[in-house]
């Protein structure tokens, strides 16, 4: 279905409608665009606002709209079935740690997942409107428009502008970016998450064990990265050195944000220094929460694997968390995700390096933000080759459908061995 609505996209871009010009959209560039719109992800080779015709945009939009509710949908009915796979008590187990997913509930999922998307795009869309109109010049109608883009890409992590220079011109602007900023939080969150946490935002120890985690861990990865980035970047002439210290630590903040997904930026994301690239491809790589609109390994199975080795350190055969033993099957399958991520990255970055002329640090950057769907970049996507762009292109679906689907295949697959092996210890470290 991903592939198909992709393909319907990029043939209604190729129409002499969808563009601004004469000249329409190759294969190549209609391609990309749709499967970047499509996947949420935000790595672009033609000008958005300049290239594309209102039609061509809305399309777009379209795909935006239509590639984050349905992740969220898919991921959190993946996670309906696979409760339901199981015995009766352990559902009734579930249902009581995570009040997000209830068993039977799974038909009017759709309908709420789609209700949260709109609410939350609505807010966004009345915050940053006005203050695009009254506070940046913009007239009314371009501010109604640019409110309404902006608001749908940023709730659903999909990093796409109608400006060139994505959101550069509301920099040091805290209400926008703060407000955009945390549209993409919440996008990426997880719906499950946010469920839980509307029903019992007041009483934070009722959460499940899965929202505990998602929410303490991204705070902990929110909090950490926008600190380093305001701390590295503070002198840097070329991205925050010429600027106010407000306008310091706003741009800071909200690119502290969006590595976790959310794709926009408002300072030159190259001419950040090697250290603050590297954090950023590290953030890009972990995403934010699952059965959400943002990518990578997501953060609850960074918490599961840093878990481990910490159980591992103290010597504990188990691995408990918030008066919880985690399965050992969750274990297996955060760590083969990882795995599996860390591959499709390193070999795709080592063909890459042998055959475009860019920089490790470019070339690396760039293949991250694609398999964790992010659209950050350097700015050499537009210069790469066409079959590189394809290439990517196939990045950022494995991306985008690929780890949710990989972890619910190795759920269902599960078997019980009815016989064991002898017991052996190869030497470790």
């Amino acid at each position: 279905m991903f592939v198909l609505v992709d393909l319907l996209g990029a043939g209604l871009l190729m129409t002499p409608a969808a563009t601004s010009g004469e000249e329409q959209l190759t294969f190549v560039e209609a391609t990309f665009t749709s499967t970047t719109s499509l996947a949420v992800c935000g790595l672009t080779v033609i000008s958005i606002g300049h290239d594309l015709s209102l039609f061509g945009q809305l399309v777009v939009l379209a795909l935006i709209q239509v590639g984050g509710i349905g992740i969220m949908t898919l991921a959190s009915l993946l996670g309906a079935a696979l409760i339901h796979r199981f015995s009766l008590r352990m559902q009734l187990n579930v249902q009581a740690e995570n009040r997000a997913q209830a068993v039977g509930d799974v038909r009017s999922l759709v309908g709420r997942v789609v209700i949260v998307c709109l609410t939350i795009e609505a807010v966004v869309f009345l915050i940053i409107t006005p203050r695009m109109w009254l506070g940046h010049g913009l007239e009314l109608g371009d501010a109604l428009y640019s409110g309404l883009f902006h608001s749908v890409s940023a709730f659903n992590n999909a990093g796409l502008s109608l400006y060139d220079d994505s959101l550069s011109q509301f920099s040091g602007d805290g209400i926008i970016l703060f407000t955009v900023a945390m549209a993409v939080i919440l996008g990426g969150i997880g719906f499950p998450v946010l469920l839980e946490m509307r029903h019992h935002w007041r009483t934070p120890q009722q959460w499940g064990l899965h929202t505990k985690i998602t929410v303490i861990t991204s705070g902990l990865l929110f909090g950490v990265t926008a600190f380093l980035i305001i701390l590295m970047e503070w002198n840097n002439p070329r991205t925050l050195g010429e600027l106010h210290w407000w306008a310091k630590v706003s741009d800071g903040f909200f690119h502290g944000v969006m590595p976790r997904s959310g794709g926009f930026n408002v300072t030159e994301t190259g001419a950040m220094y090697d250290s603050t690239l590297f954090l950023t491809i590290m953030m890009m790589f972990v995403g934010n929460g699952s059965a959400g609109t943002a990518g990578g390994i997501k953060v609850a199975t960074l918490a599961v694997l840093f878990l481990v080795v910490w159980s591992e350190a103290r010597a504990h055969t188990r691995v408990h968390v918030f008066g919880r033993r985690l399965a050992p099957d969750v274990i297996r399958q955060s760590l083969s995700l990882t795995f599996l991520s860390m591959t499709v990255v390193a070999f795709t970055t080592v063909f890459f390096l042998h055959t475009t002329p860019f920089t490790f640090m470019q070339t690396l950057f760039e293949v991250v933000s694609a398999v964790g769907v992010v659209g950050l970049s350097t700015g050499i996507t537009p210069d790469l080759e066409p079959w590189a762009q394809l290439t990517l292109s196939f990045l950022m679906i494995a991306g985008r459908i690929g780890p949710v689907t990989f972890a619910t295949a190795l759920a269902f697959r599960e078997r019980k061995r009815r016989y064991d092996l002898p017991e052996a210890r190869p030497m470790i470290g």
